[in-house]
């Protein structure tokens, strides 16, 4: 994987350029086929305090998709999904400072992220509504590699300007819908950071 895309919430359902390039998005919780929000149960590495990731009441990620039974790979779409929910803590913070942020992300993956989110700060923008993550694949390699793939479905999130509170509700196209890879690695303290993201919004496989 050597493409990096920076996480990124299209203007959600509409053909204008993303902010921040040209992908990436959201993520929350990890239960099976249930609604999640900002919260997820944490993965392994049960004694190591994680850093709390809350989300405003106008906004939520949902993670659609079953336990494997594999406690591994059970543990790396949790830690994914925190990742995901990182980001947006972030963007909903205005700070790319965010303990959270660096906790679940590292890298290339980190780097990309945080020019995500200066994104949003320097427009004066956030994000409002749903976004729906499913389709999870996990593969791991080693004892301390996994890939994660999944799609996003971005038509019920939109972008709102935070001092104007004006909302670009766009009518959704294929952007709104994105294919995205990760790696993840395992660190010291056991937690699987996400280290690298490339994605193909408009791909066809993730499209209803």
């Amino acid at each position: 994987m050597t493409t990096v895309t920076a996480l990124c919430l299209s203007a959600c359902g509409n053909d204008n350029d993303d902010k921040a390039g040209d992908s990436n998005g959201k993520i929350a919780g990890a239960q099976t086929d249930k609604e999640t929000s900002a919260a997820p149960s944490p993965s392994s590495a049960g004694s190591v305090e994680r850093p709390k990731i809350t989300f405003p009441s106008y906004a939520k990620n949902v993670f659609e998709y079953e336990e494997t039974g594999n406690g591994v790979k059970d543990a790396v779409l949790s830690d994914s999904t925190l990742s995901i929910n990182a980001v947006d803590d972030a963007v909903f913070r205005g700070s790319t400072g965010t303990k959270a942020l660096g906790f679940y992300n590292t890298d290339k993956a980190l780097s990309s992220q945080i020019t995500y989110i200066q994104g949003y700060i320097d427009a004066g923008e956030t994000w409002i509504g749903e976004t729906t993550y499913r389709d999870w694949k996990v593969t791991l390699s080693g004892d301390s590699q996994a890939y994660v793939s999944y799609c996003s479905d971005e038509s019920k999130a939109f972008i709102e300007n935070k001092k104007t509170k004006k909302v670009d509700r766009s009518p959704a196209t294929s952007r709104s819908y994105v294919l995205y890879h990760s790696k993840l690695v395992k660190n010291a303290e056991g937690i699987w950071q996400t280290a690298n993201v490339v994605s193909n919004r408009g791909d066809k496989t993730c499209q209803p």
